[in-house]
């Protein structure tokens, strides 16, 4: 029997920091909810705005996959291993903090809010010597299908991260429907509705709703309007 939870998008964590808003579906640093720290191996899933000129001063992290999803804007990258980069719509980022790492995150242009979502992933080794890598994935692909772009797998479609993890994204017309099956036993799956509405087997979905699965081997997926969403699978049980 299939084991399931739903985060309407209304009962997210919210913080206004002037230069940042974000929402936040698991706690984060001012947001706490006991029944609401991860998902299995997803620790962190910001749904963020950085208004023109704002952005991350550096900071640090360690033993955690951190990854960036632009979805609107220009984000400029600088970290402590020397690499400079900007990431954009298309893009994905990836971060093995590793053994620790410092990293800024700014928009430059003043003139238009940057929106990402900010995903942390708890790694299934520590340690590591810190790395990063960026790609860049022609949207087009995920038109009524499913798009890879994140696995275990360095030689994959997408980014890697070291854990038993794949992401999905898809962009659907409505109507359009697709069998999902996990790749690995013992992963759940969180999808989280970006525009539109889904219905993952009977459970509708509404912009921005996250829900999760798990104790199953396969689910439909259904664009009741059309719709863009991503999939994360990952453990549901690991060591961290």
């Amino acid at each position: 029997m299939a084991n399931t939870v739903l985060h309407k998008a209304d009962t997210r964590g919210f913080a206004d920091h002037g230069w940042l808003k974000s929402h936040q579906s698991f706690s984060f640093a001012n947001y706490y909810n006991p029944e609401r720290i991860h998902f299995g191996a997803l620790r962190v899933l910001n749904d963020d705005i950085v208004l023109g000129g704002g952005g991350f001063g550096k900071h640090p992290h360690d033993n955690m996959e951190i990854i960036s999803i632009p979805l609107e804007g220009d984000l400029e990258h600088k970290d402590s291993m020397g690499n400079t980069a900007v990431i954009k719509h298309g893009d994905i980022q990836v971060m093995s903090a590793g053994t620790g790492i410092y990293h800024s995150e700014y928009n430059k242009d003043t003139n238009q809010a940057v929106k990402f979502l900010q995903i942390w992933v708890f790694p299934n080794k520590r340690n590591v010597e810190p790395r990063y890598d960026q790609v860049t994935l022609n949207p087009a692909d995920r038109h009524n299908q499913l798009q890879q772009i994140l696995s275990p797998n360095a030689d994959d479609a997408g980014v890697w991260i070291y854990q038993n993890a794949w992401f999905h994204m898809g962009n659907f017309d409505k109507g359009v429907s697709t069998e999902y099956n996990l790749k690995a036993k013992g992963n759940g799956v969180y999808i989280f509705v970006l525009k539109g509405d889904v219905k993952v087997n009977d459970q509708l979905l509404n912009t921005r709703d996250g829900y999760g699965i798990w104790d199953v081997d396969n689910f439909n997926i259904t664009a009741e309007t059309d719709a863009e969403f991503l999939l994360m699978e990952v453990p549901m049980e690991f060591k961290y």
